[in-house]
């Protein structure tokens, strides 16, 4: 079977401090009707647990809501969607006891809901809405009394140069205009706030860093096991952590036993990312990792194939032609002084074969530059200075801006565009389809740096990927300095063209992603699937570079029983949904025409117990469950992978390498890692300009990047 393919999802960074104060935003929180006079909730407890193993992620988020008011009411709590996060537990304490949701059609679950509301009974639910938000229903909250859930959502995650990062997102992007003039927010924890990490990895990891967050306790347990806490009670925590000056990829030993914080934390606001980087040791060789499920021979396994390449890509030479897409729409209102002034130091590093082009874009789409011109000082002064003068306002029509940018370009030189938004297109073209046609037809790259919690990722994603670039989304929290080195070492390097993933064995099927044709530099590949003939496959990997045809391979085994990672079927029946999603957004066209494929999602989001855009989950009490005819599914999945993760948790963690009999990659050319990246002046400009336009953004995680058209 011949499938191209590629990892979507590379969100890392290095570990530099920035200290910067961010803009006020909407946070994650419980929502009350702006000017009314209902009582308002509270957040009593938040609590987060989050176990990264390997190649993904098992966030556990359990909260205690309190109704300080005489009569009862219903909470609603809502927090921004994580990049490619899979809901897979919901669960509502009735009577003091635990019950476990059902997924069922989001119309379906949302009738039964108000029924149950409206009849005065116990009912939860957790819908999507779009790309945007988790929003989380519960009623009733009984007069000066709480209510408990608890919401486990599990995400793949990825290394980038050597570089680990992941995202409890709270900031809230502010993109949906109308909901946040509806409804305000209490985002306070008032008593009891905790979050802590397990992270585990089969190769040594020799540093942890959250940026944003000095006060969490780090300590490590073995090579290749952190522990990270943060509680906001007094005398919870002692562990020993990195001190605040320490460079956790400066390629310097983390001391240990070094008290910065005990991992106190003051009363909580949920309005700030935790962003957490870890960093794995250097002189790593190429390799490719495998994790897999399947319960019997009856069943079909599931597998996760990560592929880690060693660092062959050479760094690239020439001038090129840069277009800058800069938004200064409303949004940008607070930001702009620093986005000129990271312009102007940008284009002070440009080196004199480039030549480049700046367009703003709001209401509609302006050439500021007047066309591509020479990186001089006597072109860039007065470019500078009027560029000061302007005042960023009104709405975003992206389209425009994206259309500008694209006119006049040399068919002689490379290309590439840098689009940097945190908003969402709301005026003039807004249909995806025309912005992926406009994309596939145009031979640029385009790099986006998407700003911001409920931004627009699925059309900005979809974008780059089409015109095979890449897109990083960005977060407060985030070590922004570092992050952008990373995407320096893409753009002044080589990069994998025409990848091809052949899997030959195994009668494996439903490869995702189908298709995404580039690989830069540090970059993973991940492959998720299902095969039904356990035993030995190969594995090859194919690309162009540098005009050249490399070819990788190794063999790895497919097992007859492995039983430790059930949570890999939601995780590739989600990526599963993404594709087809992404596919439909492509081909574009009415809900008609769409009908089967939104069929399709539905049946396997309702198979495997996900929620999405057609499908929430919902509690109610037991015998409601019965006498609706709804099974009980998800019940016993998620005692499965909480029995599976209790199992885990008493188990040494081992190394998942499935190539180390026949390695894949020549053991000589260890994986990229950051510091080695190329020195090339453009690299160093885009660093200064995203780095100052990031340093104010809003946020969440991700990662990938440059080069022409093959």
């Amino acid at each position: 079977m011949n499938i191209k393919t590629l990892s979507g999802t590379l969100a890392l960074s290095t570990l530099l401090t920035l200290a910067t104060a961010a803009p006020p935003a909407d946070a994650a929180g419980l929502l009350k009707p702006v000017n009314s006079n209902i009582p308002e909730l509270s957040i009593r407890e938040h609590h987060v647990n989050v176990v990264v193993e390997h190649s993904y992620a098992v966030t556990t988020v359990e909260q205690v809501f309190h109704n300080p008011s005489t009569q009862a009411l219903e909470a609603i709590y809502s927090f921004p969607v994580p990049e490619h996060a899979a809901v897979g537990e919901f669960t509502y304490w009735i009577n003091g006891q635990p019950v476990t949701g059902e997924v069922v059609k989001k119309q379906q679950a949302r009738q039964i809901y108000e029924q149950e509301k409206q009849a005065g009974r116990e009912a939860a639910l957790v819908e999507k809405d779009s790309y945007k938000t988790f929003d989380i229903s519960v009623t009733p909250v009984q007069p000066n009394s709480d209510v408990r859930i608890k919401l486990v959502y599990i995400q793949p995650t990825h290394l980038d140069s050597g570089v680990g990062r992941y995202v409890y997102p709270l900031e809230d992007g502010g993109v949906d205009v109308q909901k946040n003039a509806f409804w305000s927010r209490n985002e306070v924890v008032d008593e009891k706030f905790s979050f802590a990490m397990r992270l585990a990895s089969g190769y040594p990891i020799d540093s942890v860093r959250l940026p944003q967050h000095t006060q969490a306790a780090i300590q490590q347990i073995s090579p290749d096991q952190w522990q990270i806490n943060m509680a906001s009670q007094a005398g919870a925590l002692s562990q020993a952590v990195l001190t605040d000056d320490q460079p956790a990829l400066s390629g310097q030993q983390p001391p240990t036993g070094q008290i910065n914080t005990t991992g106190i934390v003051p009363a909580t606001s949920l309005d700030k990312d935790i962003v957490v980087y870890w960093r794995h040791s250097q002189n790593l060789p190429g390799s490719v990792d495998l994790i897999s499920y399947r319960e019997s021979e009856a069943t079909p396994g599931t597998f996760m194939i990560t592929v880690t390449p060693g660092d062959d890509l050479g760094a690239l030479q020439g001038g090129r032609d840069w277009v800058f897409v800069l938004d200064v729409s409303g949004s940008m209102q607070g930001k702009y002084t620093t986005l000129v002034e990271g312009v102007r130091q940008g284009l002070a590093k440009l080196r004199p074969d480039d030549r480049f082009k700046v367009v703003l874009f709001n209401n509609s789409a302006t050439d500021f530059s007047h066309g591509f011109q020479p990186a001089t000082a006597e072109v860039i002064t007065p470019l500078l200075n009027q560029l000061v003068q302007y005042q960023p306002g009104n709405g975003t029509d992206l389209y425009s801006g994206l259309t500008q940018g694209l006119k006049g370009l040399d068919a002689d030189r490379s290309t590439a565009m840098i689009l940097v938004t945190d908003g969402v297109a709301n005026l003039g073209v807004t249909e995806k389809k025309r912005f992926l046609d406009l994309m596939e037809k145009t031979d640029i790259r385009l790099f986006t740096f998407v700003m911001g919690n409920s931004a627009n990722r699925p059309l900005l994603n979809s974008m780059t990927e089409v015109s095979n670039g890449f897109a990083i989304s960005v977060s407060n929290a985030d070590d922004i300095v570092g992050q952008l080195m990373q995407a320096t070492s893409k753009m002044t390097h080589q990069a994998l063209r025409q990848v091809e993933l052949n899997i030959d064995g195994g009668r494996v099927t439903d490869l995702t992603p189908e298709q995404i044709n580039t690989l830069y530099r540090g970059e993973q590949l991940t492959i998720l699937g299902r095969y039904h003939k356990p035993g030995p496959v190969q594995v090859t990997l194919t690309g162009k570079a540098g005009g050249q045809i490399r070819t990788y391979h190794t063999e790895v085994i497919l097992p007859r029983q492995s039983l430790l990672h059930p949570e890999l079927e939601r995780v590739w029946a989600f990526a599963s949904i993404e594709n087809m999603q992404a596919k439909m957004d492509y081909l574009g066209g009415d809900d008609n025409s769409n009908a089967d494929t939104q069929q399709a999602i539905t049946d396997l989001a309702i198979q495997y117990d996900l929620v999405t855009d057609y499908t929430s989950m919902l509690v109610v009490r037991e015998k409601v469950f019965k006498q609706l005819n709804i099974e009980r599914n998800n019940q016993l999945r998620t005692e499965k992978e909480n029995s599976a993760r209790q199992q885990r948790l008493q188990q040494p963690n081992s190394s998942q390498r499935a190539d180390s009999q026949k390695p894949m990659f020549n053991p000589s050319q260890h994986r990229a890692t950051l510091g080695g990246s190329g020195s090339g002046a453009v690299g160093h400009w885009i660093l200064l300009l995203i780095g100052a336009l990031l340093m104010v953004q809003y946020s969440n995680r991700h990662n990938r990047h440059n080069s022409k058209k093959s």
